[in-house]
């Protein structure tokens, strides 16, 4: 069910309708958020329900189980089999094929021609995502960054909260579950911001959506393609996923403060970064802090005197989340590199000035490499296939394309340039500027109404999420 359809708005109003005005005290609001969750989940396929409900009640119990240990061994061996069911989960789903595929190649490259039966399974919407949400609250009690908390309804009801169920934010353990112990009620204030925050969203989403056809012809187009459409196709991509990824996340978090509940920002406009290390503390922050917390810190971090190694790790694991194939590792280990090299350079004496620089030329050169940088690893992140993704780069930055461009082509890049600019804009807007709005109620509703218009005139409203696939 996708929140920019017409079915999604059916849902939404009467399950407002019921959790206002029917089920009125906590209990039966939790139960009825859990049955509206799994009504909302199965209605992509009911059949993974159980695999949902599965993790939920497997970390539940080896919480539980951790808080009531005294035994630091037994804590350890609960921990790690929460590790090796949900971690289990996600290799026989995600990356089962992808190793069986990528074995039988190996092979084949030293002369051993052989052909192995994949899984072919579907891989289960929203997986990555819940299955993380799910492990920090085992990682946590074991850490004794939190006490188990009981209800078992509680804690699969907020691990099946719809608004971010599918595709984020990844919410912890210790900041959602308060939530549902209370059921914060609703304000105006909370409410109004939502109802911003949906329609930033819906029309970050039909953005992104109209810049997938000049992003699809730089990556997708069957024949050659000149060097300006494919570095307008790459800044098109670069608009589109965080158009369509940010997107959700406003969404998400829009829904959910109608509810009450509070979910923290996922960006924070993340191509005006100033370095790769400050792009991933704005880019899809409740992952990056995610693997900083549970991965990187768990490595060792900045402690053992293997920095360098573990920021690799973490960005390679961290590419290899969004997908079993070669081109999200490649992107991972891009990331660590452009990270680990940022961290290198600021520790020698002879660019700390540039890196700490006040200076408006100096931030604006920070910020062009950084967003170069950016683009360089989107095309490793979009294209089907490493071969493909060299090609391309070469081509950008050879000039070696022997197609002409249209004669619509810098039309189509200024276009595709406002669009980004708007995106960012509009997160500018809803950071620093939105209370301004909200209280003006003679502009904040006519906007909001045209805003709405807007998106259901020129936008898709079947058009599926890209982290969906993740």
């Amino acid at each position: 069910m996708l929140f920019n359809t017409p079915i999604f708005f059916i849902f939404f109003v009467i399950f407002l309708l019921f959790y206002g005005f029917v089920f009125l005290q906590r209990k039966p609001k939790v139960y009825f958020i859990l049955v509206s969750s799994l009504v909302f989940y199965g209605a992509w396929n009911y059949k993974f329900i159980p695999l949902l409900v599965g993790s939920a009640v497997a970390d539940y119990f080896i919480a539980q189980a951790i808080g009531n240990s005294s035994s630091q061994s037994r804590k350890k061996w609960l921990v790690s089999l929460s590790l090796f069911i949900n971690l289990g989960i996600l290799a026989l789903f995600k990356y089962a094929d992808f190793a069986i595929e990528s074995v039988a190649q190996l092979l084949n490259v030293f002369g051993y021609q052989v052909s192995f039966e994949t899984l072919s399974w579907v891989l289960p919407v929203g997986i990555s995502f819940y299955t993380f949400q799910s492990l920090s609250y085992t990682i946590d009690v074991y850490r004794g960054d939190m006490k188990p908390r009981k209800g078992l309804v509680e804690f699969t009801a907020a691990l099946a909260f719809f608004p971010q169920l599918v595709a984020g934010p990844i919410l912890r353990a210790r900041h959602i579950l308060p939530q549902f112990h209370k059921l914060p009620i609703p304000t105006w204030l909370n409410a109004k911001h939502g109802f911003l925050l949906i329609t930033v969203g819906l029309i970050k989403k039909t953005v992104a959506d109209l810049l997938a056809a000049p992003a699809a012809l730089a990556f997708d187009a069957p024949n050659a393609v000149s060097t300006l459409e494919l570095w307008t196709g790459v800044l098109a991509f670069a608009g589109q996923i965080y158009g369509d990824f940010s997107g959700y996340s406003d969404m998400a978090i829009g829904l959910a403060l109608l509810l009450g509940f509070q979910i923290p920002l996922n960006f924070r406009v993340p191509y005006f970064a100033l370095s790769p290390v400050d792009f991933w503390r704005r880019w899809h922050i409740s992952l990056s802090s995610w693997l900083k917390d549970y991965l990187y810190i768990s490595l060792g971090g900045n402690r053992n005197g293997h920095r360098y190694r573990n920021i690799f790790i973490t960005m390679l694991l961290g590419g290899l989340w969004h997908g079993a194939a070669w081109g999200f590792i490649a992107w991972g280990v891009f990331h660590g590199v452009i990270i680990t090299a940022t961290h290198f350079f600021r520790e020698q004496e002879r660019f700390a000035g540039f890196a700490q620089s006040n200076s408006k030329a100096i931030k604006l050169l920070q910020w062009a490499i950084t967003f170069y940088l950016i683009l360089i690893g989107w095309v490793l992140f979009r294209a089907e296939t490493l071969t493909g993704a060299w090609t391309m780069l070469v081509n950008m930055h050879t000039f070696a394309s022997t197609a002409i461009a249209a004669n619509s082509a810098f039309l189509v890049l200024g276009l595709v340039s406002m669009s980004l600019l708007l995106i960012h804009l509009m997160d500018y807007f809803i950071l620093h500027k939105s209370e301004k709005l909200e209280s003006k109620w003679w502009l904040f509703w006519p906007l909001l109404i045209i805003g709405h218009f807007l998106c259901y005139m020129i936008g898709k409203p079947s058009a599926e999420f890209i982290y969906f696939q993740f």
